[in-house]
């Protein structure tokens, strides 16, 4: 094809499957036109991959059926020399979206939003640790969290990583290392929901492959070494009616307008059910404690680190203005169910007119209010998960379904297991 860069070999393309592993096929460059028009061919059993390379399977998804992995049109971004990536959409044989395609589930959320009146918005972070080629830390001795010291030990890298996103076509907001031992962050631009998404994706891949041209590796996993410092995946979402933006200008807290609180209210209220999506794997409730900045208490609040919702509000220091930070997502979420999930609980808090709760401006351990609590544990959040009848409106009965058949594998493999046992065994199962 004519607008492929003179020096590509391969062109993969990738979904992510219900447990957020990223899996993919490639073709040769000089055939990626026929497989554009046919896709490439993926089993049914490929949405529930497991976290730990095994499947679970479930009645509609097993060895029986064929479909296709649809590429993004776009031109493919440039990943490892000679190597482009492209995202892909899980598609039947005539190239409608299957029930499970988690991009297409985005997609149609998006455009609820647009048919609101709303236009959306969404920011990525990225954590992430950093490893030497065996899987330990990276580096040994002190750690200056956030140190100065502690970027520029990593400069060759970090310059490395920023070439090789700009290049990718990845727009990174602000690079830096970050509180955890050998611990990197990177924030991406704002985007639309679909490319924000897929950008999760690509950020992770170049960050892995920057990495490796420096003998390291990478691990994305909620709690890489038990009782150290866990990765994050944090979502920032804006919306914007054709009057302004909804989480700021108004007449409500801190400038909130009413569809900006019932926003708040509508991620709130389905969070406890959503859990599930956003933070389900055998080790994110180890991440998921109070005093780890995660976001462990159901509230929200201006500027509040320890509240599930974190409102950032609009000003001379917010670049792109107003928005909502979910803080309990971690990286072994699917990025295009957590985005779809965070979205669309926000549409239905606007479409019900749900009342926003007394904000949390304190650490919410020293609030004077009974917090509901959001559900203990991995089982206990599956369970909620089967039990929401918002997930499954949002997200639909299959999708909630794939989810709760690749985590109750973990539950049942890793659930009698030590921390330290099942970090290890999952340390690089969201790398890419």
């Amino acid at each position: 094809m004519s607008d492929l860069p003179v020096d590509l070999v391969l062109v993969g393309a990738s979904i992510v499957d219900m447990s957020g592993g990223s899996r993919a096929k490639y073709v040769p460059a000089g055939r990626l036109a026929n497989f554009r028009a046919a896709g490439l061919g993926a089993s049914p059993s490929w949405s529930v991959f497991t976290a730990d390379g095994g499947i679970a399977f479930t009645p509609e998804l097993g060895v029986v059926g064929d479909l296709r992995i649809r590429m993004d049109p776009a031109a493919p971004r440039v990943v490892a020399p000679g190597i482009g990536w492209l995202p892909g959409d899980l598609c039947d044989q005539e190239g409608r979206p299957t029930t499970m395609c988690a991009r297409s589930l985005l997609r149609r959320t998006t455009e609820r939003a647009r048919d609101a009146g709303l236009a959306a918005t969404v920011g990525a972070e990225l954590e992430c640790t950093l490893l030497d080629a065996d899987g330990g830390h990276a580096s040994g001795g002190g750690w200056a969290p956030y140190g100065l010291s502690s970027s520029l030990d990593r400069a060759a890298f970090l310059v490395d990583l920023a070439t090789a996103a700009e290049r990718a076509g990845l727009a990174l907001e602000q690079v830096h290392m970050e509180y955890g031992h050998d611990q990197l962050e990177v924030s991406l631009s704002p985007a639309d929901p679909v490319r924000a998404a897929d950008d999760v994706i690509l950020g992770r891949v170049v960050i892995g492959r920057a990495a490796a041209r420096h003998g390291l590796r990478v691990s994305f996993s909620p709690v890489p070494f038990a009782g150290e410092a866990g990765n994050g995946a944090h979502l920032h979402l804006s919306l914007r009616s054709a009057d302004g933006p909804v989480l700021s200008g108004g007449a409500g807290h801190h400038g909130l307008t009413d569809v900006g609180s019932a926003a708040i209210a509508g991620v709130l209220d389905a969070l406890p059910g959503l859990l599930g999506v956003y933070a389900g794997s055998a080790v994110s409730a180890a991440r998921l404690q109070p005093g780890n900045w995660a976001g462990a208490a159901l509230c929200w609040g201006l500027e509040n680190r320890e509240a599930a919702v974190r409102l950032v509000a609009a000003g001379p220091g917010s670049v792109h203005g107003a928005n909502v930070e979910l803080k309990v997502v971690d990286p072994s979420a699917n990025p295009y169910l957590a985005v779809a999930a965070f979205l669309g609980s926000a549409l239905r808090g606007i479409e019900l007119g749900l009342p926003l709760p007394e904000e949390v401006g304190v650490h919410p351990s020293d609030s004077d209010r009974e917090l509901v609590a959001l559900p203990a544990g991995q089982a206990a959040a599956l369970d909620a998960l089967e039990d929401s009848a918002v997930a499954a409106e949002l997200l639909g009965a299959p999708v909630v379904a794939g989810v709760l058949a690749v985590r109750r594998h973990e539950v049942a493999a890793y659930a009698d297991r030590p921390l330290a046992e099942t970090a290890e065994a999952l340390r690089f199962a969201w790398s890419c």
